[in-house]
């Protein structure tokens, strides 16, 4: 388990699936704003890619948030579009609504950060995210990501064009937060 201040990022249970499929996926709006895709449901029991981990995918790394006093699951948190030559991915992550608010995705953002630079020895880690999605803005800028650019208009989501704004960050800018005990 990769362990930040609040979190730990852990590989996925099965006991996992049916949390975040009732808690994120099954949310319309939720799943709307955060994939880049049309909601569809998905039939129970059937294996839904967006949760069951493929262990031989290298470019997609899913994990499942839990908190690190009690071990619950707060959300869930990939490491996705892995380039391994051009040594890049994309972040992303999903917090159960109960949990937000909560500094968790700070965290999970930090530890993420960690395990791109430490573990995988990646140059850059990026984040796309909704314009109006002020909780991930916060997470990534408070971990040391830029925001490099609005791509305007880019994202359909429940009948409407919103912006996504595009932020990035480098190993050589990344300041690590201080181990915890």
């Amino acid at each position: 388990m990769l362990k930040g201040a609040k979190v730990g990022l852990r590989a996925r249970h099965d006991d996992d699936i049916p949390v975040l499929r009732t808690e994120l996926y099954d949310d319309v709006v939720n799943s709307s704003r955060a994939g880049s895709g049309p909601w569809r449901p998905i039939t129970p029991g059937a294996k839904d890619p967006r949760l069951v981990v493929d262990d031989e995918e290298e470019g997609h790394v899913p994990f499942s948030v839990v908190e690190l006093e009690g071990g619950t699951l707060v959300g869930t948190a990939t490491l996705w579009g892995i380039d391994t030559h051009n040594r890049c991915a994309h972040i992303g992550l999903g917090l159960l609504p109960s949990c937000r608010g909560k500094g968790y995705g700070t965290d999970v953002v930090a530890v993420l950060c960690h395990y791109g630079f430490v573990v995988r020895g990646l140059h850059r880690l990026q984040i796309e995210t909704l314009a109006d999605n002020e909780a991930m803005l916060r997470s990534a800028e408070r971990n040391g990501f830029v925001r490099e650019g609005v791509l305007r208009s880019s994202a359909w989501v429940m009948g409407e064009f919103l912006d996504e704004v595009l932020l990035g960050l480098l190993a050589e800018d990344w300041k690590p937060a201080p181990p915890t005990p």
